[in-house]
């Protein structure tokens, strides 16, 4: 009879599938079961749930002292899904199942007291590490079409525990879960469309600039001109998300609260949170960290429309992650890790009642100073472009025009953003000084120009930067190598909106 078995799974942490090496060892003594290795509450209920599940399962609980260590011991253990590979290790240990095979499987999966194994959050990310460790993954039935969305990895999906013990005993071998086709990002159809919105030439015009090169935008317009219509419209003129990108935001997507929708593969998220969120639901945070808003936005859009209206305090919190791309969120015992790689897309009334310079409007001086004051200088800063979006006239709204739809612009984005990888490696709103010298070069007279702008507007060193990253964008839209003085004027154009203050 083997005394002592070891079993592989994972742990959840951040985005990251932390290995655990679950080890029981039967001795003799009074009958007892005792966990250790930091387990959380949930774990230590393990021991009720396994016994129940062994023993509905018509198996022997050994009458001895059962000791499970969870390795490393220092990293804190949360949750159900230990259960079944608990289950297998005790197994395992009693003689009841052959260890020898367990090398080359990892467990995920929580028992009920039936026996049968239950769905658990973060599958996802654990394909992703037992992939690079070339072992099969034992996952719940309900899991495994999240976890096939990892390729090369093979999946045995599981409704009980007994399906698995035939399994390992060669009696009913498993055959590893496959789905008929895993969509590839690029073939993802969006419902709606940019042709959609009527006339905003200028708006149009910024989506694709700000699409281009990956540059943040805000929209300053009075309420019903389409600025939510633009900014719902920007995932359908991004370029389609490489694989890789698609499982990080489906990774991140199943260790939320809502886990993991198969039906959003391959779509580029748009969160739009309330403007009443607090900077916990932005960020992310808890006892137990999970991701925030902007997490959930990786490689994705967010939305803050009403800006202003959000507490000044949350909206300070985006300052770090718009420039860093990632989010620590440091406990006392933990600290978690989350990429918040996003596109921010901000909109705003010019004033708090929505209609400056409309005989509607009776808001004085100050109430306009106060609520643009809720927007920081440095906050601003970090948004690329700056546009208005004004009411229409009827007529504009009423022609029958031919207007662009989301394939036309997604095509001319598609090739500058090709453009900018192939030279920089990167969107151009991810170059840093070093690149900006080297790729965003202009000719004297612009130089001057820019400088000329620069006084004027009393804009700061990282809006200079900013603004030679989206006349770079401008120019890979034209094809161009250089940065030339239209260039360069567009750019300045996005910038020209009264200073928030």
């Amino acid at each position: 009879m083997y005394a002592l078995s070891v079993v592989h799974s994972r742990a959840q942490v951040g985005i990251q599938a932390i290995p655990v090496t679950i080890e029981v060892h039967l001795t003799g003594g009074l009958p007892s079961l005792s966990i250790v290795g930091l387990p959380e509450a949930a774990v230590k209920e393990s021991k009720d749930r396994v016994r129940s599940a062994l023993l509905n399962a018509q198996f022997d609980f050994p009458l001895q002292r059962v000791t499970i260590n969870l390795a490393p011991a220092d990293l804190p253990k949360e949750g159900g899904r230990f259960d079944l590979a608990i289950a297998i290790g005790i197994l395992a240990a009693s003689g009841q199942l052959n260890s020898q095979q367990l090398a080359d499987y990892e467990f995920i999966g929580e028992l009920a007291l039936s026996g049968e194994v239950r769905p658990v959050r973060g599958v996802l990310p654990v394909a992703m590490a037992v992939r690079d460790k070339q072992r099969k993954l034992v996952v719940p039935l309900d899991n495994a079409h999240e976890a096939s969305m990892v390729r090369n990895t093979p999946i045995l999906p599981v409704k009980h525990l007994l399906e698995i013990c035939a399994h390992l005993q060669g009696a009913a071998p498993i055959s590893p879960y496959s789905v008929d086709c895993v969509p590839h990002p690029t073939h993802v159809r969006h419902a709606i469309d940019l042709s959609e919105v009527r006339g905003q030439h200028h708006a149009k015009r910024a989506l694709e600039v700000a699409a281009a090169g990956g540059h943040n935008l805000l929209m300053l317009g009075p309420p019903g001109t389409g600025k939510t219509m633009l900014a719902s419209r920007m995932a359908t003129i991004l370029p389609p998300m490489t694989e890789e990108e698609a499982l990080e935001t489906a990774a991140i997507s199943s260790i939320a609260n809502q886990g993991f929708d198969p039906q959003t593969w391959g779509h580029r998220p748009f969160r739009a949170p309330h403007h009443t969120a607090s900077a916990i639901a932005l960020v992310g945070g808890g006892s137990q960290p999970r991701p925030g808003e902007i997490s959930l936005a990786h490689h994705g859009i967010l939305f803050l429309d009403e800006l202003p209206e959000f507490d000044k305090k949350v909206l300070e919190v985006l300052r770090e992650p718009l420039e860093s791309n990632r989010i620590v969120i440091s406990r006392a015992a933990r600290q978690a890790e989350f990429p918040a790689h996003f596109q921010l897309i901000a909109a705003m009334n010019p004033c708090p009642c929505g209609y400056l310079g409309d005989p509607r409007c009776h808001c004085s001086v100050e109430q306009i100073r106060r609520y643009r004051s809720r927007l920081s200088g440095p906050l601003l800063d970090r948004i690329d472009l700056h546009i208005e979006v004004p009411n229409l006239p009827r007529t504009e709204l009423r022609a029958e025009t031919v207007r662009e739809s989301s394939a036309d612009v997604r095509q001319r984005v598609v090739n500058a953003r090709q453009v900018q990888l192939q030279r920089n490696g990167k969107p151009n709103s991810h170059l840093n000084n070093r690149d900006i010298e080297q790729y965003c070069r202009l000719s004297a007279n612009d130089e001057r120009l820019l400088d000329a702008a620069i006084n004027q507007l009393g804009l700061s060193a990282r809006a200079w930067h900013r603004i030679l990253k989206v006349a770079r964008t401008i120019a890979d839209l034209a094809n161009s190598e250089q940065i030339n003085t239209a260039h360069l004027t567009e750019a300045i154009t996005y910038r020209r909106m009264e200073r928030m203050k």
